[in-house]
């Protein structure tokens, strides 16, 4: 990571930071089903408060959320809450946040501690396009960091000069943020702009160009797994300023906030309240189809369900409550048997017997194979893998697949080749 102590020299005292964020999609915190995972809005305050609040600027860049369901709405407020416990100064709604933003009633006068700016350039928005904040630093120098946004699907141009009260010049450095397509983002008057956030291409911020003049053009990253930062490096005696790119992790290490851990506490209760596992949308299984527990499968293959009863699969539904994430169906679906169909898992109460990875989860429906006494195999819906074990889940399954097979091996191995006798073929004789 870069560190603002040891830019050419400088005291931190001479320098200033500008922290951005955005394309969160809802991820408040990472799974944490492996380690490994980046990501946590409970992490961010370390990483700002690397500088002093009077010399930075943060702001998040918008899409705070994937959809609109009832979920995304309660992560929403979340995220709003989120951003005035960590100090943010300004916020970029894109035009699905703006939609959201009205139907919850937000508005940029009701008490958040943060500005609001909006990209979205509808002349319904009642949000501003433009935010300011004035930076003094030790060494004397004082200038204005101005912000905006623009919508690549709806701007022009020419929109984008407007956006500004001046070039760039010796008092302030300009900031331009992109949503959209991002088609605009190569046609902006870079002597306008000094730091361009186009959308992410990647989880990670990017670096893509920097242009004769300093400017920065910066790809911004998604799921909230780091923070994007530029630091501003400005010598009393030059006329502008050196801007240095970089990308910050949030590891696993770095200290959360409690404050952001008792609030994602309540987000936990909050979807529990609204009983979201019941009113997962499920499909109909096929004709005859039933999930009916693992305890169904023990009579005929108990060697393979006193193997499996010693796996990780066979208690994952204690995991989830061991974090309060039993009543969260993003989670829930990778915990239980048959989650997205009418006859698999609802809840702890309704059908105890589906809870955790069981048999049924790889294999199918076992409804058939019983009464038909093995003689039916079973069918779909089987999951696969990967279906759970995704690079957002499983940080190191693509790759290891082997290792992860070996963990939950509850079958009796063959004999190896080499210890099954062949028949011989008898041996020709001469007449």
């Amino acid at each position: 990571m870069f560190s603002i102590a040891s830019a050419e020299g400088l005291c931190p005292d001479d320098t200033a930071a500008i922290f951005f964020t955005g394309n969160d999609r809802g991820e408040l915190k990472p799974c944490g089903c492996s380690g490994g995972q980046l990501g946590g809005i409970d992490r961010r305050s370390a990483v700002f408060d690397q500088v002093n609040d009077s010399r930075r600027l943060v702001i998040d860049t918008g899409s705070f959320v994937e959809g609109d369901g009832e979920q995304d709405m309660i992560k929403f407020n979340i995220m709003i809450e989120a951003f005035g416990i960590l100090a943010y100064d300004v916020i970029n709604l894109t035009k699905s946040d703006v939609e959201i933003a009205s139907n919850l009633g937000l508005s940029d006068g009701n008490g958040q501690s943060f500005k609001i700016v909006t990209s979205d350039g509808s002349k319904e928005s009642s949000f501003a396009r433009s935010f300011t904040k004035k930076i003094t630093l030790k060494n004397g120098r004082i200038f204005n960091i101005n912000l905006a946004g623009i919508d690549s699907n709806k701007d022009s141009q020419k929109q984008v000069k407007g956006l500004f009260n001046s070039k760039k010049s010796g008092d302030s450095i300009n900031i331009l943020i992109v949503t959209g397509d991002g088609k605009t983002a190569g046609k902006v008057d870079m002597k306008v702009v000094d730091c361009l956030i186009i959308p992410p291409s990647s989880d990670e911020p990017a670096l893509q160009k920097t242009t004769k003049t300093g400017a920065l053009v910066i790809s911004g990253g998604r799921f909230g797994k780091y923070i994007g930062r530029v630091d501003i490096i400005w010598p009393k005696k030059t006329k502008r300023p050196q801007l240095k790119f970089s990308s910050v992790p949030l590891t696993e290490d770095i200290e959360q906030n409690p404050s952001l851990v008792e609030l994602y506490k309540v987000y936990q209760q909050l979807v529990a309240e609204v009983g979201l596992i019941e009113k997962h949308p499920r499909f109909k299984m096929e004709e005859n189809l039933i999930y009916l527990g693992s305890d169904s499968c023990k009579s005929c293959h108990e060697y393979e369900y006193e193997k499996w009863s010693q796996k990780r699969h066979s208690w994952a539904y204690s995991t989830l409550e061991k974090v309060g994430s039993q009543y969260d169906p993003e989670c829930v679906g990778c915990h239980v048997v048959g989650f997205d169909y009418d006859m698999g898992f609802t809840t702890e109460d309704r059908t105890p017997h589906l809870r955790d990875v069981g048999c049924e989860t790889c294999h199918g429906p076992g409804s058939e194979h019983v009464v038909s006494e093995g003689y039916e195999k079973t069918t779909m819906p089987q999951l696969a893998c990967t279906e759970c074990h995704t690079p957002e889940h499983s940080t190191d399954y693509a790759d290891n697949e082997k290792e992860y097979f070996e963990k939950i091996e509850h079958w009796q191995e063959q004999k190896p080749a080499e210890d099954v006798k062949v028949k011989e073929e008898p041996k020709e004789t001469e007449e």
